[in-house]
């Protein structure tokens, strides 16, 4: 299988884009088109005869110059499938743990908990628009990190004004035993999670997105742990609402580092 690598100048919009599609959809020669309309590259990977796909973009109009062309071996469209697949596993995992800890985190009464499972929704946010992303253009990638980013940061937010809201009022000691147990099973997930994930050798802004709100989470989940044993050693609330900071905290850092992919 050949790869060809075309700057075509006019292609500067979704609308030539569809043109080239329908276009070159039609030759048997062709198996999958990738396009980046931010820096007007089309790849086409086809099989030997580039005449007819020469042929077809005359056809167009469109002024084109060859970048390069070389022998390949993987297929984009496999590779895609198999993100897809990768990215609805660890959505279901993510939103599953978002329900089972925000409950769990309500009924006894731990800020780590809830932190977590807001750090749980957004990644299954993030996971949910990575999903939209495959097979899309460089740029659009790039805005869906700066999207991901955003939206952590938001959560963060909010988290640390309930954290200083239970500060500053007379708060409840949370129920270790449900923090250590649940704090644990998510643990397992999220290692489940990131091993898809670093197996599947994307370095593409989504997934790499991805990795880190997983890698994240890891951390988080020890954090929590930890913060249940300290509850039941000294009878205070003070290490779950630290522990709560601590993630929120970690949550910022995660969106800066997310934020430095779309640029």
């Amino acid at each position: 299988m050949n790869k060809t690598i075309y700057k075509i100048n006019k292609m500067d919009c979704p609308s030539e884009e569809n043109l080239i599609k329908l276009k070159l959809n039609e030759l048997k020669e062709v198996i999958y088109l990738d396009f980046d309309l931010n820096k007007r590259l089309l790849t086409v990977y086809h099989n030997d005869k580039i005449e007819l796909i020469e042929k077809a973009l005359e056809d167009l109009n469109f002024e084109r110059k060859i970048v390069s062309t070389e022998l390949v071996n993987d297929i984009p469209h496999l590779k895609a499938n198999q993100q897809r697949k990768i990215l609805w596993i660890v959505l279901f995992i993510n939103f599953s743990f978002f329900l089972i800890e925000i409950i769990s985190g309500l009924i006894s009464n731990s800020m780590g908990l809830v932190a977590d499972s807001l750090d749980m929704l957004a990644d299954a946010f993030v996971y949910g628009i990575s999903i939209y992303a495959i097979g899309g253009t460089t740029q659009r990638k790039k805005n869906i990190a700066k999207i991901a980013g955003y939206f952590q940061i938001t959560l963060a937010i909010i988290g640390f004004i309930e954290v200083l809201r239970r500060f500053l009022g007379i708060d409840e000691v949370p129920n270790f035993q449900t923090m250590i147990l649940v704090s644990l099973l998510a643990l397992l997930a999220n290692s489940s999670c990131l091993y898809l994930l670093i197996k599947s050798k994307s370095k593409e802004a989504h997934i790499s997105a991805s990795m880190i709100f997983t890698s994240n989470d890891v951390i988080i989940n020890i954090g929590v742990i930890v913060a249940g044993i300290l509850v039941l050693k000294f009878n205070s609330p003070l290490p779950d609402l630290i522990v709560g900071v601590i993630v929120f905290l970690l949550v910022i850092y995660g969106a800066k580092r997310i934020l430095n992919l779309s640029h």
